[in-house]
């Protein structure tokens, strides 16, 4: 079977004896978490770094789901590398893949997908954490790049799945900041129009605690190219505002 190795990091990786499925499988590592179990599998992240450049190592084992690419299951990581791959070709902000292979082995099917670590870059969950000490420029900033990303995603006509704050990174940029996605796992076709864009926005606002009215409406302005004040805005935040009370009266 082919491996993918990005070719900016093989020599690097070669260098440490790590350009292979089975070094990389083998690397003994600290995880960064519980490893995720499921129907008797297991699925663990791990902190790599080598001459001063960061990765995250994540190695599966059993760890299958159905596809339409793979009705039969395949490891969640390929289906990942997939859209990893895509949302690149799509030109959409999001981590980069450094090394995946699978291999089956008696009674087991193991994946490795390596990606390179954001270091330098915050993810929005830390952002809410602080934001009262942020300032009112770089609040709305961030908003709006938050809107912008969704923007691209869709307009890609894809639905990332779990537009969460956890995964979306956002770096300062001069005066405003750069945002790019994590967690491709459940990435999919955008097929039903407006109800998959507002599905695929409405957990953000939901989990964005911070946020009230007033940043909701900037990040709606923002993806749909509209005033914070127009109608098309209204219609939204009023559709939105339904599906999390729907939700949340569950």
């Amino acid at each position: 079977m082919t491996d993918f190795i990005a070719e900016a990091d093989r020599a690097l990786l070669e260098r440490n004896g790590l350009a292979d499925f089975d070094a990389l499988w083998a690397v003994q590592l600290e995880a960064v978490d519980e490893p995720n179990t499921s129907g008797g599998g297991w699925s663990s992240v791990f902190r790599m770094d080598l001459e001063g450049r960061g990765f995250y190592l994540k190695r599966q084992s059993n760890y299958l789901t159905r596809t339409l690419h793979s009705p039969l299951g395949e490891p969640t990581f390929a289906r990942e590398f997939r859209n990893i791959q895509r949302y690149q070709q799509m030109g959409i902000p999001a981590l980069e893949a450094v090394f995946f292979g699978e291999r089956k082995v008696p009674g087991e099917r193991r994946a490795v997908l390596l990606t390179r670590a954001l270091d330098g870059w915050y993810d929005l969950d830390s952002l809410l954490e602080q934001w009262p000490q942020l300032t009112p420029a770089q609040q709305q900033a961030i908003v709006r790049e938050c809107g912008l990303l969704a923007r691209r995603v869709h307009a890609a006509r894809q639905v990332h799945g779990c537009f969460y704050p956890k995964h979306i990174f956002l770096q300062a940029d001069g005066a405003g900041y750069r945002a790019q996605l994590i967690d491709l796992e459940k990435t999919r076709p955008l097929l039903l129009g407006q109800r998959d864009r507002v599905k695929d926005i409405e957990p953000l606002l939901r989990r964005a605690h911070a946020w009230g009215e007033a940043e909701v409406r900037a990040l709606l302005a923002a993806y749909l190219d509209q005033p914070m004040d127009s109608g098309l805005v209204d219609a939204w935040l009023a559709r939105l505002n339904l599906r999390r009370n729907h939700k949340g009266a569950r």
